[in-house]
C-alpha cells in the first residue's frame, strides 16, 4: 500500500528473530548442544548405541534421527574420531553427539538459507569471523552483479561425524552433510547464470568450533568444503 507502514517487513523481521533464538536454544543455553530430555538416561558420550555399520574396517554406530528422517552415523568410541568425541565429552560433560547433530542440522539449514537470501545478520551469529568474511564477500559480489541466489534443501539424507578433536580448550567437530538441493543463480533479467532448477545431491563437509573455556555456548562454523 502506497504511503502505508510496511507491516509485512516487521512481521518477517520478527519471524527471523524468532528462528535465530530457537536455533540458539538448540545450540545450547549453558554448555553447547544440549541433550534432549528423552536422552537423559543415555551415557554422556552417546556413541556406543544402536546397530553397527562397517566403513574401512571401523565399526560405526548408525543412529536414527530423533527430529527428522536423516540417517546419522556416529563413529564407534574405539575409532580415532570416536576417541576425539570422548575427549570433547570429558572436557564438557553435557556434550552429546546426537544432540550436537540436532543443532548441526538446524544450523546447516539456516546458514544455507541465510546465504542464499543475503541475510548477513543471521550468518554473523552462526559463523566465525573469518568464515563470515568469506560468506559476506560472496554475497557482496553477487549483489554488485545484480544476481539472485535460489537454494532449496529438498531433503537431508545423511549426517556423518567425520572428525573430532580437542586442542586445549578449543573443541572442533566435523560433519559431512548429504542433501538433495536445488541451486541456481539468476541475473537481473531473470536468466540462469549458474546451476539449474534440477534436484541435485550435494555433499558438504563443515567444521564447527567452540571454546569450552568461555561462557559463550555457541558452536560456530569455522570451515566448509565440498565432498
Amino acid at each position: 500500500m502506497q504511503g502505508g507502514f510496511p507491516i509485512d517487513l516487521v512481521l518477517f523481521a520478527l519471524i527471523a528473530a524468532f528462528l535465530v533464538l530457537r536455533l540458539r536454544s538448540v545450540l545450547g543455553k549453558r554448555t553447547g548442544y544440549e541433550r534432549p530430555p528423552q536422552q537423559q538416561d543415555q551415557p554422556p558420550q552417546g556413541i556406543a548405541q544402536g546397530p553397527a555399520a562397517r566403513a574401512e574396517g571401523v565399526v560405526e554406530e548408525v543412529m536414527p534421527a530423533r527430529r527428522s528422517s536423516t540417517r546419522r552415523i556416529i563413529p564407534d568410541v574405539r575409532s580415532p574420531v570416536g576417541q576425539g568425541l570422548a575427549r570433547v565429552a570429558s572436557a564438557e560433560p553435557s556434550f552429546n553427539p546426537n544432540a550436537f547433530l540436532d543443532g548441526a542440522e538446524g544450523a546447516f539449514r539456516m546458514i544455507v538459507g541465510a546465504f542464499a537470501q543475503g541475510d548477513r545478520a543471521t550468518l554473523q551469529t552462526l559463523l566465525s569471523e573469518d568464515t563470515f568474511a568469506g560468506f559476506e564477500g560472496a554475497i557482496t559480489e553477487r549483489e554488485q552483479a545484480g544476481e539472485t541466489q535460489r537454494t532449496e534443501i529438498r531433503s537431508m539424507h545423511e549426517m556423518v561425524i567425520e572428525g573430532a578433536e580437542l586442542r586445549g580448550t578449543l573443541a572442533e567437530v566435523t560433519v559431512r552433510f548429504t542433501s538433495d538441493q536445488v541451486n541456481l543463480t539468476t541475473a537481473r533479467g531473470g536468466e540462469i547464470v549458474a546451476g539449474s532448477d534440477a534436484i541435485t545431491e550435494v555433499i558438504d563437509i563443515w567444521t564447527f568450533q567452540r571454546d569450552l573455556a568461555t561462557d559463550d555456548p555457541s558452536w560456530r562454523l569455522v570451515a566448509t568444503r565440498s565432498g
